[in-house]
């Protein structure tokens, strides 16, 4: 006798062995480690200035940024579903922390981290990897211009006085905190602030005209730093930095706190899956890098932030631009993205001290270009260009991300998104009156035939019952025509119902034709065969229907001779 337990514990055992890290994960580390080692340097130089910057913009320090491009960058390489994903912090995920900052406190990014990882890994456990596919490509875009402006805007106070380096010292919203901001502006400062800015920014472009690999933003930083130490300016630089990671130290979970925090930490997990699941896409697109597997990638996503909390970080997401970097550089191993964090981790290690002495105006000129790097003009003008709904679901989706809330974005973008498509579905569905396909005879002008094209679903039931029921009294025996009948649900099933009952109750004969098998059982549940006056009004084939038609027509015109 079989065990039935055992090929449960197979089930479970190869389910499991699915979302863990495992030896193939380094298949192609002997052939190209060379290329990974130099990728993970150079997506590890490219990922400094990006790290401090989020850290600093985010409302905490520096110190968080780069802790979390260290810890998280480490755990999602190893436990991700991407070979050549990069993790850390990332400009969307500054834009939800910064009113958690202010309204919780620092200390609650810790917390809602542990808490957005765990919820994070539960979706991954439970196959919601695929449910990013769901999101237009209007609404991603839109998303991305909106956090784009949040990003350039949240870095306005850095620029105008060294007394509001904290995104914690305004509004939670950037436009607001940008004009609060210009009421405190010290305008002795500004010029040096701007001017620092400006080189970074010019570096950032210049430097990959001279030759594609150069840094530019840490060239950019590395000259403003040299201006600072060098001329007495007045630049307000990140600080002293430790010279080592902090211990691990669970964040306090406590129900109080955790009911505040819940809705914050539920909103930072969506978006950690959403933006984590986009870059791996893009990922897998940019070189043959094999499959992501999306469920895994959400469970090494999750443990990334979970990670990060712990030490102090913050949450973490897929980066895209700096995934792109890695594989543009030649990463095609996981070791690529494990050197990038290597070499963070040095950089506290080693040059914590010149680290601190970079000026936070510079790290303002990175992420304003990096904001507008984020911004390709031929996209959005592709998008405004090509349908109403999908120019509708972008503009709406980028205003409601700049002005309230990034999740709240999405599903308006999403809702507007499936409203259009359900209208535009709807049209498809097709109702049409055609003639008899045969020699006329007597009697013709009683039949109708009515032909269903497409799908029949809630969105067109209302306009296919008043098209059918809107035949003239001429008609006495109607033939249904579904062969043609695509995509059908209850409701749809049901209006045919519906139709059936009331031509009969008229007095009209209804014969149906063409059931396809697929919609049988859905039509027998919801009472459409059992609407019909007879089973013998169920036809396969066409001819026999309008013979059936025909003799209806016969024998009332029979019983209306003999009746006196």
């Amino acid at each position: 006798m079989t065990n039935p337990a055992v090929p449960l514990r197979s089930r479970v055992g190869a389910y499991l062995a699915g979302l863990v890290p495992r030896a193939s994960d380094y298949a192609l580390t002997r052939r190209t480690w060379r290329a990974d080692l130099l990728a993970g340097l150079t997506v590890g130089i490219v990922a400094l200035p990006l790290a401090l910057g989020f850290g600093v913009s985010s409302g905490l320090t520096a110190e968080a940024g780069l802790v979390t491009a260290i810890v998280a960058g480490l755990l999602a390489a190893v436990f991700g579903g991407s070979n050549v994903q990069v993790s850390g912090p990332t400009g969307a995920m500054v834009v939800i922390l910064v009113p958690i900052v202010a309204t919780q406190g620092a200390a609650a990014v810790a917390t809602v981290s542990v808490v957005a990882g765990i919820v994070v890994v539960a979706a991954g456990a439970l196959h919601l990897g695929r449910a990013v596919s769901f999101i237009p490509w209007p609404v991603i875009e839109g998303f991305t211009l909106g956090i784009a402006v949040i990003i350039f805007l949240q870095q306005v106070p850095l620029l105008l006085s060294p007394r509001t380096a904290h995104a914690g010292d305004h509004s939670p919203n950037a436009v607001v905190a940008a004009g609060q901001s210009l009421t405190g502006a010290d305008w002795s400062y500004v010029p040096w602030a701007l001017g620092a800015a400006a080189i970074v920014a010019a570096c950032m472009v210049v430097a990959p005209r001279i030759h594609r690999s150069l840094p530019g933003s840490l060239i950019g930083i590395v000259v403003v730093t040299l201006l600072a130490f060098l001329l007495p300016t007045p630049l307000a630089v990140i600080g002293v930095l430790p010279a080592s990671l902090p211990a691990p130290v669970l964040p306090a979970l406590d129900p109080a706190s955790l009911g505040a925090l819940l809705l914050p930490a539920l909103t930072v997990a969506a978006l950690a899956a959403i933006e984590s699941l986009l870059s791996a896409r893009v990922a897998a697109s940019l070189a043959d890098t094999g499959a992501y597997d999306p469920d895994r990638e959400l469970v090494g996503q999750g443990i990334a932030s979970i990670g990060s909390g712990l030490f102090g970080g913050m949450p973490a997401t897929g980066a895209i631009a700096r995934t792109a970097v890695n594989v543009r550089s030649g990463g095609r191993s996981r070791l690529s993205a494990i050197v990038h964090a290597v070499v963070l981790l040095l950089v506290v290690l080693i040059a914590a001290g010149p680290v601190g002495a970079i000026p936070l105006a510079a790290l303002a000129g990175v992420l304003m270009v990096t904001a507008v790097r984020m911004v390709h003009a031929g996209t959005v003008r592709a998008i405004l260009r090509s349908t109403r709904a999908d120019a509708l679901g972008f503009v709406l989706t980028a205003i409601v991300t700049v002005s309230f809330d990034l999740i709240i974005a999405v599903l308006i973008g999403v809702v507007v998104a499936g409203v259009f498509a359900l209208r535009n579905l709807s049209r498809a569905t097709g109702v049409h009156r055609e003639p008899i396909p045969a020699d006329p005879e007597p009697g013709d002008d009683g039949i109708a035939i009515i032909r269903f094209d497409g799908p029949l679903f809630f969105a067109a039931a209302d306009r296919v019952f008043d098209t059918v029921t809107a035949l003239g009294d001429d008609v006495t025996v109607v033939i249904l025509r579904m062969s043609q009948l695509e995509l059908v649900d209850a409701t749809g099933a049901r209006i045919l119902s519906d139709i059936v009952q009331a031509l009969e109750r008229r007095g009209v004969t209804v014969l149906i034709k063409g059931v396809q098998a697929g919609h049988e059982e859905l039509f027998r549940t919801v009472g459409v065969l059992d609407s019909l006056r007879h089973h013998n009004h169920l036809f396969a084939e066409l001819p026999p229907a309008i013979e059936h038609a025909r003799s209806h027509i016969r024998r009332s015109d029979t019983t209306s001779r003999t009746t006196p």
